[in-house]
């Protein structure tokens, strides 16, 4: 069941992503440059994920237990560190100048493989070298 919850779940947000066109990168550079010809069209999706986000948190918080699961995973750390800031900046510059986060750049590599190839190439390396920075240790 919890398989095909999450199938639904992930053609829902495809087909949101779709419609919104945040798989389009000339969208998201339009709605993120505010000083040229901005496209506002995108704080509609934005607010309908702030909401939806909302409505999530009022369900858990009238449910003890999610259906699918013995326990509510919500993240639990409260503060903000440098590791949250570098990581939206550099999440902010790279989404402000491919057009694309890791949900679209998927979509990328059917929609315009050439483009797709090099943001997911890049995703992945820069994973890796997180993943491989965390393990050794070093700060």
């Amino acid at each position: 069941m919890s398989a095909i919850v999450t199938l639904i779940t992930g053609i829902l947000f495809g087909l949101g992503l779709a419609f919104s066109e945040m798989t389009n990168p000339a969208v998201v550079i339009g709605f993120l440059g505010i000083f040229g010809n901005w496209n506002p069209s995108l704080l509609i999706v934005m607010a309908s994920a702030i909401a939806v986000g909302m409505l999530g948190y009022i369900i858990k918080n009238k449910q003890i237990k999610p259906l699918l699961s013995n326990k509510w995973q919500v993240p639990s750390l409260r503060h903000i560190d440098s590791k949250l800031i570098i990581g939206s900046v550099l999440f902010g510059i790279g989404w402000g100048l491919s057009g694309y986060c890791p949900g679209p750049g998927l979509t990328a590599l059917i929609n315009n493989p050439a483009e797709g190839f090099y943001f997911i190439s890049a995703l992945i390396i820069g994973s890796g070298l997180h993943y491989f920075q965390a393990r050794s240790g070093l700060k």
